[in-house]
C-alpha cells in the first residue's frame, strides 16, 4: 500500500509504520544499517529511493516512480556521499526542501515566461508621481480656486485647502501602509478594502469608487465646457451670451452644458472604445499644458507685480462691480474700458438713464475704473483676509444686486459649500496603486511617489491660493463667471504671457482627466465583476478580444449621460464628493484595524504610519461628508449599507483572510476570556445544542431524522445558544482519502445549516474499528471553549435496522451515558420522521407532561418552540400527574401561580393516577420485557463463551442481571418497593428473595407506564408534540434494556414525543 500519491489508485490508506534512517554524510561518518518495521515498501525500493550517484544529472529511479520529491524540481542523486542532493534529512518521501520551494518559485519555465505578460517596470517619477499629480490637478483648480479665496478670504481658504489636503495626506498614509502589505493587483482600492475589509465592504465601496469616477468624468466634462462656451468660443452658446447667467436646473445655459457634454461624452466614449493606448497618447500632452498653465498663474503674479499697469481694469460705480457688456460698445474690447467707464459716456448713459430717467444707483454712486490686478505690492492681501459670503443675488452682504448691471452671486455660499465644491480637485491619489501592475518596484514606489504627489499638489493650492488673493482684488475675484471682464477667466487675465495658455491648458486638463476616468472605470467594474460576489455584475466580467471591458464602458456611459443631466458642475461635485470620501475612510479604517488587531500578516514595508493618524482621517472623511450635505452623506451610508446587505445575502461566500474576520476572532477570543469557565447563572442559562449522528451517509439519498433533528434544533434558536452539528464518519483517522470524504460531508452538513437557518458549526468526526464509543465519549468532554461548552444533548430515538441490527440502539446509550456523565441537559426526539420541516405552520396544543420536577426545562422547552413560526399558533398546556395522596385543587392553584410568575402563558390540568390495581397489559408487558432480556443475556453468553473458549458454566441467571441500582428509574416515586420476605420464607435463599422482591418492582413500574400511556393517548390524542421527563439511564449495562422497553411502553402510540431530561441547573427563574 502506498503512502504517497499513487499515480493510478490516488491517495490509499497506509499502514502505520516508523522508518529510522541513518546514513553516511559528507565528513565521513559512517552510519548504521536502515533498519524497518512492518514497512509496506520493499528494501530494495527504499534503498534506491535513498541513495545515488554524485556528480551526475540522473534522477534517483524511485523518486521518480513514487514521486517522493517535490513539485518536478527533483534532488540529485549522489552515489558517493549516499543520499539525495546534499541534506540528508530524516523526513517523508513527500515533504518539500525548502531549496526546492525556492527554486519552484523563482524559476518559472519558458511556457510561464511566454505567458506572462511584459510589465512596463515604471519607476516612481514616470510610474507613480507625474500620474497621480495629472489626475489631481484638474478644471477645478482653474475655474473655482480663486472664486473660493475672493468669497472665503485668504484665512478660511488655507482652512479649507488644509482639510481637504490633510485629509488625503492622511489617507496617501494608510494607502502606503495598506498597498505594501502584500501585492496589489487589478482593481486598486477595490483590491485594497476587499481583502482587507471583505467582500461586503469590498463590493460595496468598490461600486461607489466606480461611481465617483463615472461621475467625475461627467464633472470634468461639464468643466471643459463651462470653460469652452464662457471663455474660449462663446459664440456656441445656444441663445447667445444673453444666457450664460441662467444657470438654474431647467435654465438656457444648463441646457447648453447637457448638449455639448453629451457630444464630448460620445466622441470620448469612442476614444475608450479603440483601446488603452490611445488613452494614453494624450496624457502626456494634458500632463504638460496643466504645468504650463500653473506656471503662467505663478509667471503672470510676478509680472502684474513688476508692472501693476499691464493689469487688466474693470469698471466699478461705488462699490458695485458692474458687467462689461453693458459699457462697452460693440465692437470695442477690454482695453477700452476705461475709455467708456464714466459717466457722461453715451452707452452708460443709454443704459443707465432710459427715457432720461436715471437709476438711483447711477445717480448715488461715482463711475470710477480700477486694475483688478494690482499685484503682490498692493494691499489686495488685506483686502482679501476677510470673508464676504453672500446669498443668491447678492453683491455684498445683505446688498441685493441689480442682475441686469452688477455681477452677483449666483448661489447661497457658505464655507462647506465651498468645501464640497472644491474637495473633489484634491482627490486621485489611488492612480499609483491602480498602476501597481506595471510598477518595477511597487513596495517602494506607492508609498514615495503617492506621498510626494500629495504634498507637491499641496504645495501648489496653496500657492495658487496665496497668488490670487495678493494679485487680484476682491470684487474681481467674486466675479465667477467672468462677467466684469466681458465673459473671460478671471485667472486666464492673470496668466502671463498669454491668457490662452490657461485656457487651452484649462480645457485640455477637462479632456485628458474625463478620459482617464471613463477608461479606469470599467476595469474597476470589471475587477469587482471578475471576483463573481455580486450576481447581477456577472455580464460585466466579459473582455473583449483585445481584453476591452467594452460592455462596461457603456454602463459607465450611460451613467456618466445621467450625472450630466444635472447640469451644473457644482452639483455633480458634490455628489463626487461623498462617494470618494466613503473610498478614502475605508482605506483609514483598514489601517486603523490592522494596525489595532495587530495580526501576524500584518507587516508592512512602510513603516511611517500609525494608527491614530488613520482614524483621524477616517474622522475627516465622514466630517467633511456630513458638513457639507448631510443629506447626500446619509443617502451614500445607505447605499453603501444596501450595498452589503444584498452581497451578503446573494454574493458568494469569498475568504480572503481579510481584517473583518480577524476583528470578529479578536472579539469573540476576548468574549471568551471575559466568560467564566465555569456554569453560568440560571438567568443566563441557554440550550448550547449538541447534535450527533452516525447514521450512514449517501450521495443519493438523504436520511429524513438528520434533517428533521436539524430542524428541531433550528426551530430552538429562540434560546440563542449555540447548535454544534458532529457526524461520525467510520474510518482510517490517518487516511487522506477519508479526511477529504469528511471535508465533503462538513460542506454538505453547513448547507443544509444554511438552508435551515439554523445558525452553528458543523464537525466531521473519522473514527477507527470499534471506536465510536470512545470517539463519543472524547468529544462530549471536548467540545467546545470556556463558556461556550455545550450543555444540551440532542438525540433521535433508534431505530432497529436490519444490517446494523443492535448497534444504532448500543450507539444511543453510549450517548445518553456520556450527557449524563458530563451534566449535559438530555433532549431525546421520538417520532423525529414525523416531526414537522422549518416550512410548516401547525396549529393545536403542545402537551407537557409535568411528572417530576427537573427545574423546568420541560416548560422551557415548550416555549422556546412556540417562539418559531412552525409551532406558533399552537396552545400550550401543562399536565400534571398527581397521586393518590395529593391535593388536586391546590395542586393546580400552585402550577397556575408558578407558570404566571414565570411569564408563560399555558393552560393547567391536573391529572391522577389513582387505581393500583395492576393491569393485564402490565404482567405482558413485563413478561415479554422478560423474556427478551433472557434472549439477549443467553446469546451474549453464547459469544462470550466461543470468544474465550472456556466451559466453565455461568451461575447467573437471567433473572439476576440487573440489580436493584442498575434498575433505578426516576420517572415516577417508587413507593410500591418490595417489603421484607415472611418468616416463612427464611429457607429461600438471599439471592432469591432480592430477584422476587426486583421482578414485583418491575411490574408496578411497568403497570405505571402502561398507565400513563393510556393518560396521555386519553387527553392528548390530538396534539402535536408531547413533552415529558426522561428518567435517568442506569448505571448497568445490563438495565439499559429493560430501561428502553420502559420508555417504549411509556410513548407507545405516540405520534411526536420529546424526552427531557435536566440537570438542576438550567432552573427558570421568576425573577427579571
Amino acid at each position: 500500500m502506498s503512502t504517497g500519491n499513487d499515480p493510478e489508485g490516488g491517495l490509499q490508506a497506509a499502514t502505520p509504520r516508523k522508518t529510522f534512517i541513518k546514513s553516511k554524510v559528507e565528513d565521513g561518518v559512517e552510519g548504521s544499517d536502515i533498519s524497518r518495521s512492518n514497512s509496506a515498501v520493499s528494501d530494495s525500493a527504499a534503498a534506491q529511493a535513498l541513495n545515488g550517484v554524485r556528480g551526475t544529472d540522473k534522477v534517483a529511479p524511485a523518486a521518480e516512480e513514487k514521486g517522493l520529491f517535490s513539485w518536478g524540481s527533483f534532488r540529485k542523486y549522489d552515489e558517493e556521499s549516499g543520499h539525495a542532493g546534499n541534506l540528508a534529512l530524516f523526513e517523508e518521501g513527500e515533504e518539500t526542501f525548502f531549496s526546492s520551494y525556492l527554486k519552484a518559485y523563482t524559476t518559472p519555465g519558458a511556457a510561464d515566461e511566454e505567458s506572462k505578460k511584459k510589465k512596463a517596470d515604471l519607476g516612481v517619477m514616470l510610474g507613480v508621481y507625474l500620474p497621480t499629480i495629472q489626475h489631481i490637478l484638474g478644471v477645478t483648480m482653474f475655474i473655482r480656486l480663486a472664486w473660493c479665496v475672493g468669497v472665503a478670504g485668504i484665512g478660511q481658504t488655507f482652512l479649507m485647502l488644509f482639510l481637504c489636503c490633510f485629509c488625503t495626506f492622511l489617507t496617501s498614509i494608510s494607502v502606503s501602509a495598506v498597498a505594501t502589505n502584500g501585492k496589489v493587483e487589478g482593481g486598486g482600492p477595490y483590491f485594497l478594502i476587499s481583502r482587507n475589509l471583505g467582500p461586503e465592504f469590498g463590493s460595496a465601496v468598490g461600486i461607489l469608487f466606480y461611481l465617483a469616477n463615472t461621475v467625475a468624468a461627467s464633472m470634468y466634462l461639464v468643466g471643459g465646457v463651462e470653460i469652452l462656451l464662457l471663455y474660449i468660443f462663446p459664440g456656441l452658446t445656444i441663445g447667445g451670451t444673453a444666457v450664460h447667467t441662467d444657470t438654474g436646473l431647467m435654465g438656457m445655459m444648463s441646457h447648453n452644458l447637457r448638449f455639448y457634454s453629451t457630444i464630448l461624452l460620445l466622441i470620448e466614449f469612442c476614444i475608450v472604445a479603440m483601446g488603452v493606448k490611445f488613452v494614453q497618447l494624450l496624457a502626456p500632452v494634458s500632463l504638460v499644458c496643466v504645468l504650463l498653465s500653473i506656471l503662467s498663474c505663478y509667471a503672470g503674479g510676478f509680472e502684474k507685480t513688476l508692472n501693476p499697469e499691464a493689469g487688466q481694469c474693470i469698471c466699478m460705480l461705488g462699490e458695485h462691480l458692474l458687467q462689461a457688456k453693458h459699457i462697452l460698445p460693440e465692437g470695442y474690447g477690454l482695453e477700452d474700458i476705461c475709455t467708456f467707464c464714466v459717466k457722461n459716456a453715451t452707452n452708460v448713459v443709454e443704459f443707465f438713464c432710459p427715457g432720461g430717467v436715471c437709476s438711483p444707483l447711477f445717480l448715488e454712486n461715482n463711475m470710477k475704473c480700477v486694475n483688478g490686478y494690482p499685484g503682490f505690492a498692493s494691499n489686495a492681501l488685506i483686502e482679501n483676509l476677510g470673508t464676504n459670503y453672500l446669498k443668491f443675488g447678492e453683491y455684498a452682504l445683505g446688498q441685493q444686486a441689480d442682475k441686469n448691471v452688477e455681477v452677483f452671486q449666483d448661489v447661497t455660499t457658505s464655507f462647506f459649500l465651498l468645501l464640497a465644491i472644491y474637495f473633489p480637485a484634491v482627490t486621485g491619489i489611488f492612480t499609483g496603486t491602480n498602476m501597481s501592475g506595471d510598477l518595477k518596484n511597487p513596495q517602494a514606489s506607492i508609498p514615495g511617489g503617492t506621498i510626494a504627489a500629495t504634498l507637491t499638489t499641496s504645495f501648489i493650492y496653496f500657492s495658487l491660493a496665496l497668488v490670487f488673493g495678493m494679485a487680484i482684488s476682491g470684487p474681481l475675484l467674486r466675479d465667477k463667471y467672468g462677467l466684469s471682464l466681458d465673459g473671460g477667466m478671471v485667472v486666464a487675465s492673470l496668466a502671463w504671457p498669454s491668457p490662452w495658455i490657461l485656457l487651452i491648458g484649462a480645457f485640455l486638463s477637462t479632456f485628458g482627466a474625463a478620459l482617464q476616468c471613463l477608461c479606469s472605470a470599467p476595469r474597476l467594474l470589471h475587477s469587482i465583476a471578475k471576483d463573481d460576489v455580486i450576481p447581477l455584475l456577472t455580464p460585466f466580467a466579459k473582455l473583449t478580444k483585445n481584453n476591452e471591458p467594452f460592455v462596461g464602458l457603456i454602463l459607465t456611459t450611460i451613467i456618466s449621460e445621467l450625472a450630466i443631466l444635472m447640469g451644473a458642475m457644482d452639483q455633480i461635485a458634490a455628489v463626487v464628493d461623498f462617494f470618494f470620501l466613503m473610498c478614502y475612510a475605508f482605506v483609514n479604517l483598514i489601517c486603523v484595524l490592522h494596525s489595532v488587531l495587530g495580526a501576524p500578516n500584518w507587516r508592512p514595508r512602510f513603516q511611517y504610519y500609525h494608527w491614530t493618524l488613520s482614524l483621524l482621517g477616517a474622522f475627516l472623511c465622514f466630517f467633511i461628508m456630513f458638513s457639507t450635505h448631510w443629506d447626500y452623506a446619509i443617502i451614500s451610508c445607505v447605499l453603501c449599507l444596501v450595498i452589503y446587505k444584498y452581497v451578503e445575502w446573494k454574493g458568494a461566500k469569498k475568504e480572503w483572510g481579510d481584517g473583518i474576520r480577524g476583528l470578529a476572532l479578536s472579539t469573540a477570543q476576548y468574549s471568551l476570556m471575559k466568560i467564566d469557565d465555569k456554569d453560568p447563572h440560571p438567568k443566563n442559562w441557554r440550550p448550547q445544542v449538541l447534535l450527533m449522528h452516525s447514521m450512514p451517509w449517501s450521495k443519493e439519498t438523504v436520511d429524513v431524522r438528520y434533517l428533521n433533528l436539524m430542524n428541531l434544533a433550528s426551530q430552538l434558536k429562540a434560546g440563542k445558544g449555540l447548535s454544534i452539528i458532529v457526524s461520525f464518519l467510520r474510518g482510517d483517522p490517518s487516511s487522506i482519502d477519508d479526511h477529504k470524504n469528511a471535508e465533503e460531508i462538513k460542506k454538505r452538513m453547513e448547507f443544509d445549516m444554511g438552508q435551515l437557518k439554523l445558525r452553528g458549526f458543523a464537525k466531521a468526526v473519522i473514527y477507527g474499528e470499534d471506536q465510536l464509543s470512545g470517539s463519543l465519549t472524547t468529544l462530549i468532554q471536548s467540545c467546545g471553549m470556556g463558556g461556550l461548552r455545550p450543555n444540551t444533548l440532542l438525540l433521535s430515538w433508534p431505530v432497529k435496522d436490519i444490517d446494523e441490527g443492535d448497534a444504532e440502539f448500543q450507539t444511543f446509550i453510549d450517548k445518553l451515558h456520556a450527557g449524563v456523565a458530563m451534566d449535559m441537559s438530555l433532549i431525546v426526539a421520538k417520532g423525529i420522521t414525523d416531526f414537522p420541516t422549518s416550512v410548516v405552520k401547525l396549529t393545536g396544543t403542545i402537551d407537557v407532561y409535568w411528572i417530576v420536577q427537573d427545574g423546568g426545562l420541560c416548560l422551557l422547552m415548550a416555549y422556546l418552540l412556540k417562539q418559531n413560526r412552525v409551532w406558533r399558533h399552537c396552545k400550550l398546556r401543562v399536565i400534571a400527574i398527581a397521586q393518590e395522596t395529593d391535593n388536586n385543587v391546590r395542586m393546580q392553584e400552585e402550577l397556575e401561580s408558578y407558570v404566571y410568575a414565570l411569564r408563560i402563558d399555558a393552560k393547567i390540568l391536573v391529572v391522577e393516577l389513582s387505581d393500583p390495581q395492576i393491569t393485564k397489559v402490565a404482567f405482558e408487558r413485563t413478561l415479554l420485557m422478560e423474556e427478551r432480556t433472557k434472549f439477549l443475556k443467553g446469546a451474549q453468553q453464547i459469544l462470550a463463551a466461543a470468544k474465550e473458549q472456556s466451559t466453565e458454566p455461568k451461575e447467573e441467571t437471567a433473572e439476576s442481571k440487573c440489580s436493584d441500582e442498575g434498575t433505578e428509574i426516576d420517572l415516577v416515586s417508587d413507593s410500591e418497593e418490595a417489603k421484607d420476605a415472611s418468616p416463612t420464607d427464611k429457607k429461600v435463599s438471599e439471592k432469591d428473595r432480592k430477584m422476587r422482591a426486583l421482578d414485583r418492582s418491575k411490574v408496578h413500574k411497568m403497570n405505571t407506564a402502561v398507565r400513563l400511556n393510556e393518560v396521555i393517548l386519553e387527553r392528548s390524542a390530538d396534539s402535536q408534540l408531547i413533552l415529558m421527563n426522561l428518567p435517568k439511564p442506569p448505571r448497568t449495562l445490563g438495565a439499559l434494556d429493560d430501561y428502553m422497553h420502559y420508555l417504549e411502553v411509556l410513548s407507545n402510540d405516540v405520534k411526536r414525543v420529546l424526552f427531557v431530561r435536566g440537570t438542576g441547573q438550567e432552573v427558570i427563574t421568576t425573577t427579571s
